[in-house]
């Protein structure tokens, strides 16, 4: 018979090579749908036929530059476009801070069927990127404009006449955005599951009355440091969005218990919950809402000074389902807490990481109460003075594979040197 083929004679740059006759072409195009950027381009380069394959448009559904070239200019955006023309669905270009609205304008032209788009830090673009979205991308459906903080109302008015569709907008950082650009927003993107809106220091309660009035679908929202915000606002937001499943208000100081009560009452579905820094919450608010959201996975507590034991008893008893909890700052938390989480529905096989940095009544007998927590990866216990090394010990002999973050004091008081106290490190470990 016919010697056997060698492996460059198979794989030869060469147009009559034995893997371009004996696979369909249908077959080459499926395999090459599941390689990366690179590798498509590497491919290209190999024949005159695996070019037109490796380039060809159903290929360039799904592109994300960012791990592979980061100094993009808006060129190559350009050409992109061209190639991929109704094939591409999503995009990535984070980081990308050379394409500007020229560029963005020919992409929309062309890829009139984009569904995900990410532009976080493109720090170039301005409203008119936005207004060619709205002209020619009626499909989008997310789209992400963080830190592109040249974007004001007019953006949000253009997505709204042309992005009907829209599900997910993330706008961190862009805080020229007012209540004005919410309420043109939601008028005519009422489907909006997830709004990311950290950092929009203007907005006030009045912008999020918006949100309750046109988006009951409204999953995910991202409230973090926009200052102005207080009960009122917020409490619409609970009447009117009873989907609601993830909110962020760290920072947002102004906030009471009485949020804590309309989430209760209305958002049974709550599953993740950050307020850090709101020092104004207090055990009863975190009791209602613990008898009501028996959902809640992800807690993040840190700072909330007056909250006691008796909130983890709440949730000890009400949340089987909690697997993040930080309790930093948390200073009126002691080991009888620490106990009763330790005994309580979650403890088993769902809590994972629990953060106790600056908890100073915390003991060594609070690590003893969470050696049955078989799901714990990892725990916090910066400047937790009462904590040791013994202590941590224990810890990991029934919990091998947990990792302690732990700041300890020198044994001994740092020596005077030349009559003032010399300033020593704490040493980190992390065991």
């Amino acid at each position: 018979g016919a010697p056997p083929r060698s492996r460059d004679t198979m794989f030869s740059n060469n147009d009559e090579a034995v893997i371009n006759k004996k696979l369909p072409k249908e077959l080459l195009l499926r395999i090459f749908s599941f390689l990366d950027v690179v590798t498509l381009c590497r491919c290209a380069q190999v024949s005159r036929a695996w070019n037109v394959l490796a380039l060809d448009g159903s290929n360039w559904q799904r592109i994300d530059l960012f791990d592979f070239q980061r100094d993009i200019e808006g060129r190559v955006v350009e050409n992109i476009s061209k190639r991929c023309g109704g094939f591409l669905r999503k995009l990535s270009l984070r980081g990308c801070l050379g394409v500007g609205d020229n560029a963005l304008r020919t992409f929309a032209q062309n890829c009139r069927n984009i569904e995900v788009l990410n532009l976080n830090g493109c720090t170039k673009i301005t409203d008119a990127t936005c207004t060619s979205l709205s002209k020619f991308c009626s499909k989008l459906r997310h789209l992400d404009l963080a830190s592109c903080t040249s974007i004001t109302n007019l953006s949000l008015k253009a997505l709204s006449e042309g992005c009907p569709l829209l599900e997910q907008l993330n706008i961190s950082w862009c805080d020229q955005v007012t209540k004005d650009g919410i309420q043109a927003l939601v008028r005519g993107c009422g489907g909006l599951r997830a709004l990311f809106l950290k950092g929009c220091t203007q907005l006030e309660d009045e912008a999020l009355k918006y949100i309750g009035a046109h988006c009951p679908e409204l999953v995910t929202l991202n409230l973090q440091t926009c200052l102005q915000i207080t009960d009122d606002g917020l409490i619409t937001i609970c009447r009117g969005c009873h989907k609601l499943q993830s909110l962020c208000a760290s920072g947002c100081c102004n906030i009471t218990d009485a949020i804590l009560n309309a989430l209760g009452q209305n958002c049974p579905r709550l599953r993740i919950l950050e307020v850090a820094r709101c020092s104004q919450l207090t055990d009863v608010g975190f009791t209602t809402l613990a008898r009501n959201c028996h959902e809640l996975e992800k807690m993040d507590l840190e700072e909330c000074v007056q909250i006691t034991d008796s909130t983890l008893i709440q949730l000890s008893i009400h949340c089987p389902r909690l697997q993040v909890l930080s309790l930093s700052h948390c200073e009126l938390i002691t080991d009888d807490g620490i106990r009763h989480l330790g005994n309580g529905a979650c403890a088993h096989d769902r809590l994972e990481v629990i953060e106790l940095d600056n908890c100073p009544l915390i003991t060594d007998a609070s690590l003893e109460h969470l050696k049955s927590c078989h799901s714990l990866e990892r725990i916090e216990l910066y400047d937790c003075q009462q904590i040791t090394r013994a202590g941590i010990k224990r810890l990991r002999t029934h919990l091998p594979n947990i990792k302690v973050h732990a700041y300890f004091a020198p044994v001994t008081p740092p020596p005077s040197v030349g009559g003032s106290r010399q300033r020593f490190c704490r040493c980190c470990i992390i065991l």
